[in-house]
């Protein structure tokens, strides 16, 4: 008998716990986790797509530009910078990491700005089927980032309302589940405008090569 009374003790208990952490959002504080770690996956893919253009990109324009090695360099760093950072979900807990990550994506968002912008002076290198599909992959794959950026922005938004609101936010301190950083409005400005380059205007003539000493 008292075995049976012990069963329903526990059973009774769980039931209310479960009632209990349903009724003080616990429940909705997991599916909010869940949400930003699906939309933070989805941001990752994309930035990762665009990271996987950078080498054929620079080869290409290096085939018709070898001497604007600076530039060249600049996008091969930033994104040897952006492969040295691990976009775990973990990450979306540390704002000194996650700082750090959009740190190094906007570098490489820039450094690649500045190629197309240069890639405007080498006219055989703005009619190279090769250079024109990878920027036109390029320019999709910046605006697939800009919408699952957004997405993970509403998510977060989302999950640190709820942790900040009352009764929710005294289950999220006893389960130590704290606001998550997000994408900065100066951030949102600086990089989600995808790189473009008009083709159609006259390309810059590059400067002549000064005339050899006698």
């Amino acid at each position: 008998m008292r075995k049976y009374s012990g069963l329903a003790a526990a059973a009774f208990t769980a039931v209310f716990a479960t009632l209990m952490l349903s009724g003080c959002g616990y429940n909705d504080l997991q599916r909010q986790d869940e949400q930003i770690k699906s939309a933070w996956s989805e941001v990752v893919n994309q930035y990762q797509r665009r990271a996987d253009l950078v080498p054929n990109l620079v080869n290409t324009v290096k085939g018709y530009a070898a001497q604007e090695q600076q530039v060249l360099t600049e996008v091969t760093n930033a994104r040897a910078s952006v492969g040295s950072i691990k976009a775990t979900p973990e990450l979306l807990n540390d704002p000194a990491a996650f700082a750090k990550f959009q740190a190094a994506q906007g570098e490489l968002q820039s450094a690649l700005s500045r190629l197309l912008v240069v890639s405007e002076n080498y006219p055989q290198l703005k009619s190279d089927a090769l250079f024109r599909d990878l920027t036109s992959q390029l320019e999709g794959t910046e605006n697939r980032i800009t919408v699952a950026r957004n997405r993970f922005i509403k998510a977060v938004q989302e999950y640190n309302t709820t942790v900040r609101s009352f009764p929710t936010n005294l289950t999220a301190m006893v389960f130590k589940m704290e606001v998550k950083p997000n994408f900065t409005v100066d951030n949102e400005k600086a990089i989600s405008a995808p790189p473009t380059v008009d083709f159609s205007k006259p390309p810059a003539q590059p400067a002549p090569a000064p005339a050899p000493k006698s």
